[in-house]
């Protein structure tokens, strides 16, 4: 059986900083080699118009839905069947059961054995869903389906999966649950021994799951001279000696979600454990002292954001000579609570603004309380700009432990904001998926509404 596996992207655009998605590595892992694989990524370089396998298997995040849909329908339409897992078909199988002939809910370790017998047998289920969580010993990560493409020079390893807070806005918690996994450590750092570059990425939502486990992790990784990045919850800072230990590790640079400057968000959103541990000074201090550079995050829209809120996020950031930061209008996901909440209260702006034609990217999907839906999307877009000015980065810039520690570091520093000025301009208002193609309305499916979807 030739089987064909893509990743949609949001836009008709290339990337050129685009990482390798681990989750097709697992999936190439469990294919037995009778069925032959092709791999398309569709950041890399535009999706062949004459391919015809037995089956197309594809990752759906809610940004790349729309998108997704049109791939699928074309591929429908040639014939051939088509699966889908991730995110957004586990969090929305009815919507996706209208475009694809099967959905994976959750991980799909424990099912794809199943779904390629089913489709060999032209019997595939509408639904595939493990019984439990699997267990992360033994997986198997085939990275050869990544050769001959141009991904950025960072290798992808994942130690865990699952996060230990469940934050009002987040999926994560309603996609793992409280079941919080690791791999064996002496098979993670097998595999990067194995396959790794310089340069790595550890790709769990949250390294800090546990603190003897990341303790042990750093040690492991202390002989192996890399230099990563991660994403972390900022209560790491609580225990400087580990926060130090990690920077020993390797870790040059970590991804902290901030979101907010104001403890009334904080509390609205469930992240008031983000200060419970000290103030953000005392956190940051902890944190670049021991060298590491901070990516911070902030979203804005919560109930007690004003129009001055986004002024003071980027000169917090500014201030504190972050390395890089993201200021995103807060974005109901399906699967969060948020979503719930916004829908129950009847301030959605869309019904589905993944799908919509009129939603842009980066604009407001909802009412905020404490400005108008277009001031939301005019104040993030003006703390992006202002965040990556030339002024800004240079100031910045002028980070002896952190930003300026040594040459590498400098080097990254202005690259990484070179490119994120860039994708400032490149993202804003665009429309999700193709644009350029016809719209039609499909038949109504598994009693949900019709969906206006574009097909190719």
């Amino acid at each position: 059986m030739k089987i064909t596996f893509i990743r949609p992207n949001l836009f008709d655009q290339r990337s050129t900083d685009a990482m390798t998605p681990l989750c097709f590595a697992i999936l190439k892992g469990l294919t037995s080699e009778k069925h032959e694989v092709v791999f398309h990524d569709e950041r890399l370089a535009p999706l062949p118009v004459n391919d015809h396998p037995d089956l197309v298997a594809m990752t759906v995040e809610t940004y790349t839905a729309r998108r997704s849909y049109q791939i699928a329908a074309d591929y429908r339409r040639r014939g051939v069947k088509v699966v889908m897992g991730g995110y957004h078909p586990t969090f929305l199988p009815e919507e996706a059961l209208q475009f694809a002939d099967a959905i994976v809910i959750g991980d799909a370790e424990a099912v794809w054995h199943q779904v390629l017998e089913d489709a060999e047998n032209n019997a595939l289920s509408p639904i595939y869903q493990g019984e439990e969580f699997p267990c992360l010993d033994g997986i198997k990560f085939d990275r050869s389906i990544f050769q001959g493409k141009k991904y950025a020079p960072v290798t992808l390893v994942q130690y865990g999966r699952g996060c230990k807070y469940s934050c009002d806005f987040c999926s994560i918690r309603a996609f793992y649950g409280s079941n919080l996994r690791q791999r064996p450590i002496g098979q993670v750092i097998d595999e990067i021994k194995r396959h790794a570059g310089k340069f790595l990425f550890l790709v769990d939502d949250n390294i800090f799951v546990n603190g003897d486990q990341a303790r042990e992790l750093f040690e492991a990784l202390i002989p192996l001279k890399k230099k990563w990045f991660c994403q972390v919850s900022i209560d790491i800072a609580k225990d400087p000696e580990l926060v130090e230990l990690m920077r020993k590790s390797g870790c040059i640079s970590a991804l902290f979600g901030f979101e907010s400057l104001n403890t009334d968000n904080l509390k609205q959103m469930a992240k008031s454990w983000n200060v419970h541990y000290g103030s953000y000074g005392d956190s940051i201090r902890v944190i670049q002292d021991a060298g590491i550079m901070i990516y911070g995050t902030f979203v804005f829209g919560y109930d007690q954001d004003t129009r001055d809120s986004f002024e003071e996020a980027v000169d917090f950031a500014i201030d504190h000579k972050f390395y890089l930061a993201n200021f995103n209008p807060l974005t109901p996901m399906p699967g969060a609570r948020l979503y719930d909440r916004m829908v129950a209260e009847g301030r959605m702006l869309y019904d589905r603004w993944w799908l919509d034609e009129n939603y842009r990217y980066g604009h407001a999907t909802f009412t905020p309380l404490g400005m108008t839906a277009e001031e939301l999307t005019a104040g993030c877009f003006r703390a992006r700009r202002k965040f990556n000015t030339l002024s800004s980065i240079l100031k910045r810039g002028m980070a002896w432990r952190t930003n300026m520690r040594d040459v590498y570091r400098l080097g990254l520093y202005w690259m990484s904001n070179v490119v994120s000025r860039r994708e400032v301009y490149r993202k804003q208002d665009r429309v999700l998926g193709a644009e350029d193609i016809p719209v039609e309305w499909l038949d109504d499916q598994a009693d949900v509404d019709p969906l206006k979807v574009i097909t190719l």
